[in-house]
């Protein structure tokens, strides 16, 4: 009796260990998984980071860089510290994107819109984005960054237009590397900017209707400055999920990554988890296969 109860017991652990371990090492998988999002990397010129896979990585990323104004509330501290912390994070976010093969990284800097807002903090703002590029151009022309600025421009201040034009002119020829700043950025403005000009050209005789398709239109828009006018991703940070007039043909088939993250807080464990997530989909442009 002693004896076929302990078969019976023996029986039953093995039913059990055989049943639990399939959902063992699922657990560990996903463990193993998460662990792969979390852990920080040291991104290196030839390395890739576990994850990701090189010949996935997107060509072109945007980003709405959202928060730095609730980041500086929070941690005590002035407006205008809030974007000095945004516009350091946007070099090393550039830095980690270059590494892994991205070679053109917009960034949303001020919209059109944003000329509602405080005239002290618009003048700060305008402030910033020349000490910024003044400050900036030996880092870019060492590391051989292009760097373009788009926008409507006609209302910035005339100091900040020269610094634009000598930036531009210092990092014209650098061919792998593409920063594109969106300062008096409005993707409403760049349509109707495009509009305008296939108008003009079509009454000086050098466009006829027939001409007039997706690939002439997007020679005309802002973006032309780069051989990928198209974001592969967009991010926005700070849990705002809307695109606010950025890029707005641009963004047609763009795959979207929201983080909750404020702008200044998004390291590289938060690129990298976008880029992940970015690898991670299926991108059929409307197709099923």
């Amino acid at each position: 009796m002693l004896s076929l109860l302990c078969c019976v017991l023996s029986l039953l652990s093995f039913l059990v260990h055989s049943c639990l371990r399939p959902w063992t090492q699922a657990k560990k998988s996903m463990k193993d998984e998460k662990e792969i999002d979390e852990v920080t990397y040291v991104v290196g010129e030839e390395e890739t980071p576990t994850g990701l896979l090189r010949e996935l990585m997107p060509r072109h990323v945007a980003v709405i860089m959202d928060g730095n104004r609730r980041w500086a509330e929070r941690a005590g501290l002035l407006t205008s510290q809030g974007h000095e912390a945004g516009a350091e994070r946007l070099i090393e976010f550039a830095e980690v994107c270059f590494k892994l093969g991205i070679e053109t990284v917009s960034a949303f800097a001020f919209s059109t819109e944003n000329w509602g807002r405080h005239k002290i903090e618009v003048n700060c703002l305008m402030s910033l984005f020349q000490q910024y590029l003044k400050s900036k151009t030996q880092f870019f022309q060492s590391e051989q960054i292009r760097v373009s600025v788009i926008g409507n421009l006609e209302k910035i201040p005339e100091s900040l237009s020269a610094t634009i034009k000598e930036t531009e002119e210092a990092t014209k020829n650098y061919k792998k590397k593409h920063l594109i700043l969106a300062v008096d950025y409005s993707g409403r403005f760049d349509i109707l900017h495009a509009c305008k000009s296939i108008v003009k050209k079509s009454q000086q005789g050098l466009i006829r209707e027939e001409d007039v398709d997706e690939t002439l239109f997007e020679r005309e828009l802002l973006t032309k400055c780069t051989k990928f006018p198209s974001p592969d991703l967009l991010i926005r940070t700070s849990g705002e999920q809307r695109i606010s007039n950025f890029l707005l043909w641009q963004l047609a088939y763009t795959e979207l990554f929201f983080s909750p993250v404020l702008w200044p807080d998004f390291d590289k464990d938060r690129v990298l988890e976008a880029l992940i997530s970015y690898q991670r989909r299926e991108r059929r442009f409307g197709c099923r296969v």
